[in-house]
């Protein structure tokens, strides 16, 4: 069966209402799996987990922008996360029968018909990606929806298609194609954000740190604690376990502690060390999380 994965980021995570049309309209597309689903008041984002064939899978984010941008402004919108989009980032990633060129192709007739449709600017990263200052999704989103409009303003970001200006309330989307990746979140007994910035700098490899990590540092204001918030691009060249242990190490050299960790949507199984809920001090992972589970059960 040719099965396309694509990982949808929304910016919502508090109205739960949005949230369930948001899913909904990507049930709609018929041969579409909807895997998983998490939302997150703090960072006030929602990322989904879908797949199904090329076709189907862009019918199904065709309908995902339909409701996002009906629902969601960005102009009174508040989160943790950086975003630049109502829609943030689209990623799609060869599962089986299909190729990584492609996914490059369907992020690139995807983002085309998304840009014509919505009125909205798309920029294409990652393997799609048109230039290489625009393969790493934290340059293209650097400044975020509030100095998009003056980003855009310079030819060096022109969109890969749609208008030179961002929408006014949706902003703009990023799409592309990619490997897996593994969304993993570290919870730090500290209120000190200038600490998860300094270990995600200590982590990541843009900075020096772990081959194949993303980091960035964020504030729980309401449980009074910091985030290490990382996507990790390579698991088998840089394991969980080994990001965990870095990050532990750094947290007790500034005189602090690790208080949880979480994987966001779904992981390979292989990438999963022995019992993960005691070794990386994992918190609210099912089984229903690990991707080959998933797919097993969806898609027979």
């Amino acid at each position: 069966m040719d099965l396309v994965e694509c990982v949808p980021n929304v910016s919502e995570g508090r109205r739960q209402d949005v949230v369930d049309a948001l899913a909904a309209a990507i049930e709609s597309a018929r041969g579409v799996r909807l895997l998983d689903r998490s939302s997150d008041a703090t960072h006030n984002r929602s990322v989904f987990t879908l797949a199904g064939s090329a076709d189907a899978v862009t019918h199904s984010v065709l309908s995902l922008f339909d409701v996002a941008i009906g629902a969601i402004d960005l102009r009174t919108h508040a989160g943790a996360h950086p975003r630049l989009g109502a829609v943030d980032v689209v990623p799609f990633i060869p599962i089986s029968g299909v190729t990584m060129a492609d996914c490059v192709d369907l992020a690139r007739t995807t983002a085309a018909k998304v840009a014509a449709r919505f009125d909205l600017p798309v920029f294409l990263y990652e393997e799609a990606a048109s230039t290489s200052a625009r393969r790493n999704l934290a340059d293209i989103r650097r400044g975020e929806f509030e100095g998009l409009a003056a980003k855009m303003a310079s030819p060096e970001w022109t969109p890969d298609f749609g208008p030179s200006h961002p929408h006014p309330s949706a902003g703009a989307t990023v799409i592309g194609a990619r490997a897996p990746l593994v969304a993993f979140n570290i919870n730090l007994a500290t209120d000190r954000v200038a600490t998860a910035k300094s270990i995600a700098a200590a982590v990541r490899q843009s900075s020096g740190g772990l081959p194949f990590v993303k980091a960035i540092g964020l504030a729980l204001d309401e449980r009074g604690l910091v985030q290490v918030s990382m996507n990790l691009t390579n698991v088998e060249q840089t394991s969980i376990a080994r990001v965990f242990d870095a990050v532990r190490q750094e947290a007790e050299r500034r005189g602090t502690t690790i208080v949880e960790s979480e994987i966001v949507g779904l992981v390979p199984a292989a990438a999963l060390p022995p019992a993960p809920e005691r070794s990386l001090q994992l918190v609210g992972f099912t089984e229903d999380q690990v991707l080959e589970r998933r797919l097993a059960r969806e898609t027979r």
